[in-house]
């Protein structure tokens, strides 16, 4: 099999959730928790993304987000080709950070 740029996605999952509460910053606790035990990391202050091998498995892991919704708040999720992806501009200001790295190999389940 070819490895193609077209094959691989990636989610990006952004979400705007309320934290007045008592309840609302458990239930954003939760969703961010659930979002890193599923192999998502932070890339800004509410935007995580995750890897996936492919198409299929992206809409496993959509699914799995969805499943986990809070009551309350926004949550918008994207999925994007490893293409899209590496043609992202990135723009920093006097604290320059690297950008997260390309994984190097397959996730294997």
């Amino acid at each position: 099999m070819e490895i193609s740029g077209y094959r691989f996605m990636w989610i990006l999952a952004m979400f705007d959730l309320p934290t007045e509460t008592k309840k609302a910053r458990r239930d954003y606790t939760l969703f961010r928790k659930h979002l890193l035990k599923n192999g998502f990391m932070r890339m800004q202050y509410s935007v995580y993304i995750r890897h996936c091998p492919s198409r299929e498995n992206a809409t496993v892991h959509v699914d799995r987000i969805k499943a986990h919704l809070p009551p309350d708040g926004e949550v918008r999720v994207i999925t994007i080709t490893d293409k899209q992806f590496e043609r992202m501009l990135i723009f920093l200001g006097k604290k320059r950070k690297q950008p997260e790295p390309t994984p190097l190999q397959l996730e294997l389940f």
